[in-house]
């Protein structure tokens, strides 16, 4: 199987309100960016959030894990580039890279790094679903964008087995 991978780009303002007494975004509103990166990436591929609602279930954090490099200031613009590193029927992780605004995201460092993982629940009982049986076009479509982590991607060693590097 084939997998075509897709990274989306969010930009993000810096509001003087996100800052702290040095000028710089305040740690937890890395959050608050990786959640709208999230949203717009689920929009890319053609899965809304409210469309995930409307159909009875939400997606609520599993967990977050977070590494900062250079701070961003007010007034300079974010740009969130999120992908989806990992695709089960009961969790789903996505990835996430911040720069700024102008900085070519292939070469430049990011500023942060996280991570966030999601699972399925029915809204009316919070009980955990699996996304394969209970949306299997999100599903499907996750497949179709995975983007595993170079560290976790196979490879093949000498004998000719797959495994992981």
């Amino acid at each position: 199987m084939v997998f075509r991978t897709m990274r989306v780009c969010t930009p993000i303002t810096i509001r003087y309100a996100e800052t702290d007494m040095m000028g710089i975004v305040y740690h937890a509103n890395y959050l608050l960016y990786f959640e709208d990166a999230r949203t717009a990436f689920l929009e890319a591929i053609g899965f809304p959030y409210r469309v995930i609602e409307e159909a009875g279930y939400l997606s609520p954090v599993v967990s977050f894990s977070v590494e900062y490099g250079e701070p961003l200031r007010y007034g300079e613009t974010a740009v969130v580039r999120t992908r989806v590193v990992s695709s089960r029927p009961t969790k789903t992780v996505y990835a996430y890279e911040v720069f700024r605004k102008g900085e070519d995201p292939d070469v430049a460092k990011p500023c942060c790094t996280g991570r966030s993982t999601h699972c399925l629940v029915d809204a009316t009982t919070f009980k955990p679903v699996s996304v394969k049986r209970a949306v299997p076009e999100l599903y499907a479509r996750y497949g179709e964008v995975l983007e595993p982590d170079d560290a976790a991607a196979p490879s093949v060693r000498k004998n000719g087995e797959r495994g992981v590097r």
